[in-house]
Order: structure tokens, then C-alpha cells, then sequence
């Protein structure tokens, strides 16, 4: 079965399915395990509706697929196509307990209570830090903040850093981005006198810290439905109630209020590079939070593009690719705060600094990585560790801010489960492991080690279903290997050897131009949730195969018959793979190829460039071997 899709036809089935067999049901030119190990199918869609959104609303087939697919109906297509602030913003008072949070907070302003901040050392965090601190210095407060080391600190509030602010004359404790499943903590804070009000979107139990407000979408006894925000969108929406109850206390009266529309900048660049779902309230504030961010007034973000050389308009590209890691990548090697600092500052050659400072340390953290990388696939490779339902690794000579990096790699090559351990002294210097893991879809590797934690396995465990860390002791490991591999093994099961993957159409090289493309972003921004849109090419020709920089493979393709002009295509990272391998040794054979179409800016001239995630060899050479 085959849909094919060019600027003069629609993308419809094609009549060649098999007599009773729905195209859902087919395998998408009879691939039934690519290179990867996929079956190519198409996702369901409801044909009514995407009659009704043609029909009624004017759209395009191809967007009223593309939409279906993702579970739009026609009633909810003009929110998910055109979100407007002032029909489709959020009611920050849904979530539990902001009313009481914005009241005590409001009240402590207008006091003159002493508050101070503590947040996570990643881009969510650094982004919550930002939005907070403008927050409160355009009302006339200072939020001093707070951001632990990753090496010496590990994840997560600790005591130590609560007894600094207290110090420093805090009565008031925001968390960001932590806290949820912190007891010791916060109880510690309390006895010494904190009042602690918690700001996170992490996995939640079904008991909560002992702080005077947990404000948290992913409560057990949350019902706002708005579970899909980062933490930097429950900060935004705690300004937001602020402001409204401030204004209500007449707060604002010889002032003006904040501009909270200039803060979506720092919203979209944290929930961009968070990786929460693209959907509800994250897509307005993706949206509109681009759209300032085009504008470069946050001096931080600026100088941050300015030294990445980034010229074309944000998109989560630019916040998940180029600008996130350089924000990450100070506190991956002892400079935590640097992020935070490059975005609350108002200074612009502060901020050059910082950006140039956060750049130089995201080149050694390449380095870095690459070796940690290198030795992690021989460990693998060496003990099988990829024939486990979970694959765990470690080394003393590691770094524990690259873990989670080289965790969502080891993913991306095994498609199972990772997590990698490295080693740091502790508060009592005690050599303690610190993990980060990564998942696939339907594993919820948070959830193993929460439940690791309750069994007294390891010693702190937490964070989302696809990224998550832990803290355990070296003799710890043994158990926690078998446990975790239990867990994640008692969830997989019943999952296929060979996965599925969902693809949105089939088309031809010819007719995937640009204006197929400008039709295709209409369905954006892309993420979480809302993947950018997936094509087969089919009986494809390569032409100057070869592999260029770190092991990706470049080459020319066009349609079987030749005609039509030759589209640049690459695969990224792919050399190694038995679909490089494939693509190498076999470049006169006929190829389907699975992918995504980008926008190539070269030299100012835009062209449409494909980037291959999957092959497989056209069914007239299935019989060749890789």
C-alpha cells in the first residue's frame, strides 16, 4: 500500500491495500522490520474528521491528517493550530493550592518577608530561577537564588544550602524544578525555621513533603489536567496569580504591573528544553514565548545566539539543540549557576561574558562525552549488557553531569532503557554514585527508581517516566541492578521484539518542496508529544554516498526513475549502524527511506533537505544482505 503526496494531490490511501485490511493495518511498503528493527505503519485517523476540518475550516488534507493523527478533532482545531492569550491561557488557580501559595506569597511581599530561591542546575531550572527573579524585581524585591553543584551537591534541595540562604536572612524558600519527593529536606528546613513553598513537576507520591504549599500538576490530588507543564510553566503560572492577587490587594497601585508577556521567552526556551509534551497550555506558551524571543530583549538569550551564530527565527531547534546544552553545560562542569545567571541578568556585556564562558564549556563537554560514550558501548558490548530488558554502566572516572547525556545515547543505539552511574564525594565525603537514566515509550524509568528508593535500595530516586535520576552508595549496586532490571522487565513485558513506527505519509522526493514543508509547520511547534511529522520515501536512488564529520553519512537521492531534481539527504551519526553500513556498501540499490524534511538555509537559499532515521532495502532487492 502506498500514499504518495506532491503539491498537486492531497495525501490520500491508495486503492492497493490488501482486500480487508485497513491501511493501520498494513505494514507501509511491506516493511515489517527495517534497519532498525521497525514495522513502518500508519497511525489511526478519523476519516469523518478529517472531512469536516477540509470541509468546514478550508485546511489542507495534509494538515487535517497530520492533526487527526495527533488526536485533534475539529472542535479543538483552532486552539491547536492558532492558540490565542486571550481565549486559550490557562486558569493558574486550577492547580491545588496556588490560591493559598499566591495569597501567603503576596503576603510576604507586601511584609517585607525575607524570600530566597533554590532550583536545579538544568535549563527548566535556570528558566523557573529567571522568570521568578524578574518576577519579583520588577515588584522592587531582591530573590537572591541558589543553584547546587552537580558534582558536589547532586540532585535535589539539601539541607546545606537551606542553612546558606537561611543564613543570608531568608524566612521563605521557593524550590524550582525539586522538592517534590524531598521529606528530609524540607523537615530539616522546618526545624530551623524555613517555610518552604515547592514549584515542580516531577513524579509525585502519594504522600508530600511537609512544606507549607507543594504546587505541583502531577499531585495525586491535582485535577487542573495540567500535567504537561515544566516547571518553568508552574513558576510563570505562580507569577501569574500573583499578579492577579497583588493587583486585588492593591499592590500596583504607584506601580506598574509586571509584564508577564515579556517573560515567555524564558517560558518557551525551559519547556522546549525540558521535553514535556508540545500540547495544551505548552503549545501558547511555545507559540508566543518564540515570538518574543525573535525580539532578543532578554540580554542573556541574545548574547547566548550571538555566540552560537544563531541567525534564523527560534524554533525548538534553537532552544533544544543549540541554546539548552550551552545553558546545561556550566553546571556539567562545576559552574551550575552560570545559566541562571546569563538569563536574570540585565547587563549586555555581562551577559556576552557568561554566553562566551557557557559556550567554551559546552566544547569540553563534547569532549568529554565522546570518551564517556566511547567506553560505555565497550562495556556493553563487552558484557552483553544489551541482551538485559535495561542496560546500567558506570565508571569512577566518569562525570556525573554528562550522565544523562550518555544515558539518552545509549538509548538512541540499544532502543532499551539506560542509566549510567559516575562517582562524587558527598557532604560527608562519602563516595556516593550519581545516575541519571533515560527511557523509550511506555517505560517509566522514574517510577523504578522511586520505588527503588521506597525499598531502601538507593538513596534519593525521582524525576519524569523518560528522564530521571538517583543517588545510591557503591555497595548498593548489586541490588539495585537486579531490581531495576526486574522492574523494567515486568513492564516491557508483553512489548515486541520489533517496535512500530508511525509514519505520516508517504511521498515522493519531487513533490517534498517548500511548499509542502510551509504546509507541514502549520502543525509546529514540534516536541513532546507532537513529533515532527515522519515520511517514507520510497524506491529511492543515492548518488555520492559518502560519510562526512563525526560519522554521518551524506548523500544526493531522488525519485526510482531519476527525474525530478536531487535532494540533499543525511544520517546523522549513522556510519556504524547496518543501515550505514547498508547505505555505504550498497549505494546502486534502491532504498525506502523514513525521515523528516528540514529547511536548508545555506548561503541564504532555502531548500528542503531530508534527515534519514530509518531504511530499508525496496522490495525488488530485499534478498541483499547488509
Amino acid at each position: 500500500m502506498l500514499l504518495m503526496l506532491d503539491p498537486r494531490s492531497a495525501l490520500r490511501p491508495s486503492p492497493y491495500a490488501p482486500a480487508g485490511m485497513t491501511k493501520e493495518m498494513c505494514a507501509i511498503l511491506d516493511v515489517d522490520k527495517s534497519f532498525l528493527s521497525s514495522r513502518w505503519v500508519f497511525p489511526e485517523v478519523n476519516d469523518d474528521h478529517i472531512a469536516r476540518m477540509v470541509s468546514a475550516h478550508g485546511l489542507p488534507e495534509i494538515v487535517a491528517r497530520l492533526v487527526s493523527a495527533r488526536a485533534v478533532g475539529p472542535e479543538q482545531l483552532e486552539t491547536f493550530l492558532n492558540p490565542t492569550l486571550a481565549r486559550d491561557f490557562p486558569d493558574p488557580f486550577r492547580l491545588k493550592d496556588m490560591d493559598k501559595a499566591a495569597a501567603f506569597i503576596a503576603g510576604a511581599m507586601m511584609a517585607g518577608r525575607k524570600m530566597a530561591l533554590f532550583a536545579d542546575f538544568d535549563v527548566d531550572g535556570a528558566t523557573s530561577t529567571a522568570i521568578l527573579v524578574r518576577f519579583f524585581r520588577h515588584c522592587g524585591i531582591d530573590l537572591p537564588f541558589y543553584i547546587p553543584d552537580r558534582m558536589k551537591e547532586g540532585y535535589g534541595p539539601n539541607i546545606n544550602a537551606l542553612k546558606t540562604l537561611k543564613a543570608q536572612g531568608a524566612e521563605i524558600v521557593l524550590m524550582a524544578d525539586c522538592g517534590t519527593t524531598a521529606f528530609d529536606v524540607v523537615a530539616q528546613a522546618r526545624e530551623i525555621g524555613l517555610e518552604i513553598v515547592i514549584l515542580d513537576h516531577h513524579e509525585a507520591e502519594a504522600r508530600l513533603p511537609d512544606a507549607s504549599f507543594v504546587i505541583n500538576p502531577k499531585r495525586r490530588d491535582d485535577e487542573s489536567g495540567y500535567t504537561m507543564l515544566a516547571a518553568c510553566g508552574v513558576s510563570f503560572m505562580l507569577c501569574v496569580a500573583l499578579n492577579k492577587t497583588l493587583r486585588e490587594a492593591g499592590f500596583f497601585k504607584d506601580r506598574a504591573e509586571a509584564p508577564l508577556k515579556n517573560l515567555m521567552d524564558l517560558l518557551a526556551l525551559g519547556t522546549v528544553c525540558d521535553m514535556v509534551p508540545l500540547t495544551g497550555p505548552n503549545r501558547l506558551f511555545v507559540r508566543h514565548g518564540f515570538a518574543q524571543m525573535a525580539k532578543m530583549a532578554n540580554p542573556g538569550i541574545a548574547a547566548l545566539c550571538a555566540v552560537a551564530g544563531v541567525k534564523t527565527e527560534p524554533n525548538t531547534y534553537t532552544c533544544g539543540f543549540v541554546l539548552g546544552p550551552r545553558i546545561n553545560a556550566g553546571g556539567r562542569i562545576h559552574k551550575a549557576d552560570l545559566g541562571a545567571k546569563l538569563l536574570t541578568t540585565d547587563d549586555a556585556e555581562e551577559a556576552k561574558n557568561i554566553a562566551w564562558t557557557l559556550n567554551d564549556c559546552n566544547d569540553k563537554r563534547k569532549d568529554m562525552q565522546a570518551e564517556m560514550m566511547a567506553q560505555a558501548i565497550a562495556m556493553v558490548e563487552a558484557q552483553g549488557l544489551d541482551q538485559h530488558p535495561a542496560i546500567l554502566v558506570g565508571d569512577e572516572t566518569w562525570h556525573p553531569g554528562l550522565n544523562g547525556l550518555v544515558a539518552g545515547r545509549l538509548v538512541e543505539k540499544y532502543k532499551k532503557p539506560a542509566a549510567v552511574i559516575a562517582y562524587a564525594h558527598g557532604h560527608d565525603s562519602q563516595l556516593e554514585g550519581r545516575g541519571s537514566g533515560r527511557s523509550v515509550p511506555g517505560i517509566n524509568i522514574a517510577a523504578a527508581f522511586i520505588d527503588a528508593r521506597n525499598q531502601n535500595l538507593i538513596i534519593k530516586g525521582g524525576g519524569h517516566a523518560m528522564a530521571a535520576g538517583f543517588t545510591l552508595l557503591p555497595e548498593q549496586i548489586p541490588a539495585f541492578r537486579d531490581f531495576l532490571l526486574d522492574h523494567i522487565g515486568r513492564q516491557a513485558q508483553g512489548m515486541e521484539a520489533v517496535s512500530e513506527t508511525r509514519v505520516d505519509g508517504v511521498i515522493s522526493v519531487r513533490g517534498a518542496g517548500l511548499d509542502l514543508l510551509r504546509l507541514i509547520e502549520r502543525v509546529g511547534p514540534f516536541g513532546q508529544d507532537n513529533p515532527e511529522p515522519l515520511f517514507v520515501l520510497p524506491q529511492v536512488k543515492l548518488y555520492n554516498v559518502g560519510v562526512v564529520g563525526d560519522g554521518h553519512i551524506r548523500t544526493l537521492i531522488s525519485d526510482a526513475d531519476g527525474g525530478g531534481t536531487r535532494m540533499k539527504a543525511m544520517a546523522f551519526r549513522a556510519a556504524d549502524t547496518p543501515m550505514g553500513e547498508a547505505l555505504l556498501k550498497h549505494p546502486q540499490q534502491h532504498f525506502h527511506l523514513l525521515g523528516r524534511l528540514k529547511l536548508d538555509t545555506w548561503n541564504g537559499a532555502e531548500k528542503v533537505e531530508f534527515h534519514i532515521e530509518d531504511a530499508a532495502f525496496a522490495m525488488a532487492q530485499a534478498g541483499v544482505a547488509a
